[in-house]
């Protein structure tokens, strides 16, 4: 995917048009509201326009259109945004979780109703994204995105021979340059396709045999990564790494040498979605926020920037169409066949599936994390040495001294 360098035209339009329709996007309490307003929006990395590349930066759009500021803050996986909300500490208005870990914030009380009065534009939304396992009455949850997971690879190392499985993430002859998922359901799912598993597999035998495939790819792996894999893929520092089709076509205007392909076996197909903390303070401008990515022209231009699917298919109509038509960001029928949504697993799954992670992470050790700790060593050894020798000089200055007294 190529992306359109400069837009301005296009983007003061864009902008022009919101101007227009703002009286038609938000409800009067959203206009009413102090102008001083600011709304805690809390998303994945790299996950919205922000006006690079020609493209709207979508923040400050919806701040011109509405008065209403946005502090925007991210993080990078489900797990981590769950903790933040269940700890508490911190008000979010607005959040972005993956279905899986909406149908736990949903469970658990952590989300709230959201007035779909206050959302027009929610009728843009396609039927396929509603009704969903994690949020069937369409209460608590707005899709914004949607996607996959497959193999981003460097088509100068890999050899083609290779690819097609998830097997190559386990493929020796790379070892050292292949990067890993940093979050145990991402983790855990590339081991459970590649074995054959559902990827919400209970089974307590199946996890475990998961666990201990993961255990034989450590060594292999350079680092466990979720942002990181950016550079690291870019700059070729490593070949093979499982991911977001959205992020690679992202990288792949960087480096154009990254492939990219759906695994056999099968793969996690997602929705990303838009979330209200229970201890939200800005319920109403939080909807209008939501209301404003899911017109067609922005969510558009959000979607191409970002290479990711969009939920309505009235976006398209506003996107490049390259972007528009592209088999990574919108698979053919017989290619999502082979997908699977997560969905929300029960506490003892979620908790024997944590135990098993950190299992992974600390047993064993790899390559990278066994030199580290030789390095750590060797530092200490001779830290120990030069302090002793320096404690002996002192002490014989201090013999020298008193003798010559």
């Amino acid at each position: 995917m190529t992306k359109i360098v400069s837009r301005v035209g296009s983007l003061l339009l864009a902008l022009a048009l919101l101007f227009a329709m703002a009286p038609a996007l938000f409800t009067t309490e959203a206009k009413a509201a102090d102008e001083t307003v600011s709304i805690n929006v809390y998303n994945w990395g790299q996950y919205i326009a922000d006006g690079t590349d020609g493209y709207m930066d979508i923040n400050a759009a919806f701040t011109e259109a509405t008065g209403i500021k946005v502090n925007y803050m991210t993080y990078d996986t489900n797990e981590s945004l769950y903790t933040k909300l269940k700890t508490g500490g911190s008000t979010y208005d607005i959040i972005i979780p993956s279905d899986y870990m909406a149908g736990r914030l949903i469970s658990e009380g952590l989300v709230q109703e959201i007035d779909f009065s206050n959302i027009p534009n929610y009728s843009y939304i396609d039927e396929a994204y509603k009704n969903t396992s994690y949020d069937p009455d369409n209460k608590y949850s707005v899709p914004y995105t949607w996607g996959t997971v497959g193999i981003i690879y460097n088509t100068k190392y890999v050899d083609e021979a290779d690819i097609g499985s998830w097997d190559l993430l386990w493929n020796e002859k790379y070892s050292g340059k292949i990067l890993m998922f940093d979050n145990n359901r991402d983790a855990f799912a590339a081991a459970e396709a590649k074995l054959g598993y559902s990827l919400n597999t209970t089974d307590e035998a199946a996890l475990r045999e998961c666990a201990a495939e993961l255990q034989k790819q450590k060594p292999l792996v350079q680092s466990y990564v979720m942002d990181q894999i950016f550079d690291k893929m870019i700059r070729e520092e490593a070949w093979i790494a499982p991911y977001y089709a959205g992020d690679y076509l992202w990288m792949l205007d960087d480096n154009e040498d990254l492939g990219f392909y759906f695994p056999e076996e099968g793969f996690n197909l997602y929705i990303d979605c838009f979330m209200i903390p229970s201890s939200a303070e800005h319920k109403t401008e939080a909807e209008a926020y939501i209301n404003f990515l899911l017109d067609p022209e922005v969510c558009g231009q959000n979607l191409e920037y970002l290479g990711y699917s969009a939920p309505e298919s009235e976006a398209k109509n506003h996107m490049d169409p390259e972007v528009a038509e592209s088999e990574i960001a919108y698979p053919p029928e017989e290619v999502l066949a082979r997908g699977e949504s997560f969905s929300y697993l029960p506490p003892e799954t979620n908790q024997l599936m944590d135990a098993l992670w950190l299992e992974v992470k600390t047993d064993g050790g790899s390559s990278n994390t066994t030199l580290i700790i030789a390095a750590v060593v060797v530092v200490v050894l001779i830290a120990a040495v030069l302090i002793f020798i320096s404690i002996n000089k002192k002490k014989k200055k201090a013999r020298r001294g008193r003798s010559a007294g």
